[in-house]
């Protein structure tokens, strides 16, 4: 690849940088002991899963509600239940509509009983019908509350469902509710002073991600049977990461982002922001998408059958990115034993590369992801540095509304490359010069294995001390390009480890071929502290 890099300036990492990055290291290292001391090791055990319908496949789900093994209802009862017996340890879930989705439920039932369907014309015209799925809180849900996690907007109700919802439920989904997020969607831990912090269920000291971190722990914990999300530098591929369940970010354009808040202001940005499945088993993603996509899912042509051996395998063990962690060895070795079992198993030729320019991730996603509107003026009244810097003064005695991180996100907003400026365009022909690399690179039948996270869920807080780890999923929204995180296992402390699959613009099919594949192989999703 060391050809085709990017010469403009491309030079080396300077040494400023390179010493930055070790003090920040040790830092971080210093911290993360006081941080094991403060939160201990365990935290809150969940109870474990009493009903083996939590733990099959939505397809399955609705293969055997269509068929009359069990009824919508029944399943809704149960998934209310799990929702109850976790949500006091977890505090991921923030809102319910129990009681008119057990009237949906019903209605699906009777709709079943009455016999007017096929359960084969069922399966073709609502595949899911009577299945409940959840979704975050700043997808609209017409008669909740769509707050985005700021408190601005604590009192705002939906009046119509986002498209992505309307889609779902006209093929038989049933909304059961929503879960956190945190502060405009706009950091990696799910916490705002709406609805508080949400724990990860493998052990509740650590962070669920964001920022649909309370639908990735709902989903680990099999609250309900799948579940929506969006993703705009990582937003459903970090939780799905650190909850050890599978996520996907669509094709750019593909999935509808009206009814999801905030507001995107331009082309550019909405084509990094992508609404997709997060699920507890691969072979829900296709399905999923094909109906979330809505018109577009032609395009994805995902009933194209995708020969394994025909793929080729390019994959990176890290980005070497300034300012963060080095990729933890559980993972390194996970994506190793990928390779090795792909390889072995199906002659796939598979190629270790190393695209430099990937060391440029954070500032490429930073600057380009900058608009005209501030900001603060979407979690604040007032304007003006002197506004933020009160509201900080206010945070630190807990009387403000405004959380830590959103607080500074504003100031960071004011810094870097602004919208517009000549470091603005020249990070614009940044990207677009490695998504060149990335489209040369996968032709039509190639995928690209890269860490997700380099870390397992760190503890709570601790995402202020490692701020740039989420470079590894930021610049794939960038590219525009389909990705899917896949659980592999446990690491050495008991969280869950993965890595994520990149495919071409469009070839979505790809990334579900290997995630259905892995999950085979090596497990997928594991039930949270199982006894």
């Amino acid at each position: 690849m060391s050809s085709t890099e990017f010469k403009i300036k491309n030079s080396p990492i300077k040494l400023k940088v390179r010493v930055l990055h070790v003090v920040r290291l040790v830092l971080a290292r210093i911290a993360r002991f006081f941080f094991s001391l403060y939160y201990g090791t365990e935290g809150v055990k969940i109870p474990a899963i009493s009903d083996d319908i939590l733990k099959q496949p939505a397809i399955e789900v609705a293969r055997r509600i269509r068929n009359k093994e069990i009824t919508s209802v029944k399943v809704l009862q149960i998934c209310i239940k799990r929702i109850k017996d976790v949500n006091s340890a977890l505090n991921c879930f923030v809102e319910d509509r129990f009681e008119l989705a057990l009237k949906e439920a019903h209605e699906a039932d009777e709709f079943i009983r009455n016999g007017t369907k096929t359960s084969e014309q069922l399966e073709k015209e609502k595949p899911f019908l009577g299945v409940p799925f959840t979704t975050k809180d700043c997808i609209a849900v017409k008669g909740l509350h769509h707050t985005a996690g700021v408190m601005l907007r604590k009192d705002v109700v939906a009046d119509q469902d986002a498209d992505v919802i309307r889609l779902l439920q006209e093929k038989g989904a049933i909304i059961i509710g929503l879960t956190n997020v945190p502060e405009l969607c706009m950091w990696w831990e799910s916490h705002n002073h709406i609805h508080g912090r949400s724990n990860n269920p493998y052990n509740t000291t650590r962070i669920v991600g964001g920022s649909s971190g309370g639908e990735g722990a709902i989903q680990a914990a099999a609250g309900s049977i799948f579940g929506v999300g969006s993703d705009i530098g990582g937003s459903i591929r970090m939780p799905a990461f650190f909850n050890g369940i599978f996520g996907h970010k669509p094709s750019k354009f593909m999935v509808s982002n009206k009814g999801q808040y905030p507001i995107q202001d331009s082309e550019l940005l909405n084509s990094f922001l992508g609404i997709g499945p997060m699920t507890r088993h691969a072979v829900d993603l296709k399905p999923l998408l094909s109906i979330m996509a809505g018109e577009n899912s032609p395009k994805l042509k995902l009933d194209q059958p995708v020969d394994i051996t025909k793929l080729k395998i390019y994959y990176q063990l890290s980005n070497d990115a300034p300012l963060t962690d080095p990729v933890d060895p559980d993972i390194k070795m996970a994506m190793r034993r990928v390779v090795e079992y792909l390889k072995l198993q199906y002659s796939i030729k598979t190629e270790e590369i190393k695209i430099q320019l990937l060391q440029k991730s954070m500032p490429i996603w930073m600057a380009t992801m900058k608009e005209k509107t501030r900001f603060q003026s979407l979690i604040m009244k007032k304007t003006g540095v002197g506004a933020v810097l009160t509201e900080l003064v206010k945070n630190a005695i807990g009387c403000s509304d405004n959380t830590l991180i959103g607080l500074l996100t504003a100031i960071s907003d004011r810094t870097g490359a602004q919208f517009g400026s000549e470091k603005y365009k020249y990070y614009l022909k940044v990207r677009d010069h490695l998504e060149k690399i990335f489209t040369d690179m996968l032709g039509e039948n190639g995928v690209f294995l890269y860490p997700t996270h380099p870390t397992p869920a760190p503890y709570h807080n601790e995402p202020l001390l490692k701020a740039f780890n989420f470079s590894y999923t930021a610049i794939i929204n960038c590219l525009g390009l389909p990705v899917t995180t896949v659980p592999l296992g446990l690491g050495r402390e008991g969280l869950p480890i993965g890595i994520q699959v990149v495919s071409n613009h469009n070839n979505d099919r790809l990334c579900f071929a290997v995630a259905e594949e892995l999950d085979r192989t090596f497990g997928g999703w594991v039930e949270p502290q199982k006894s």
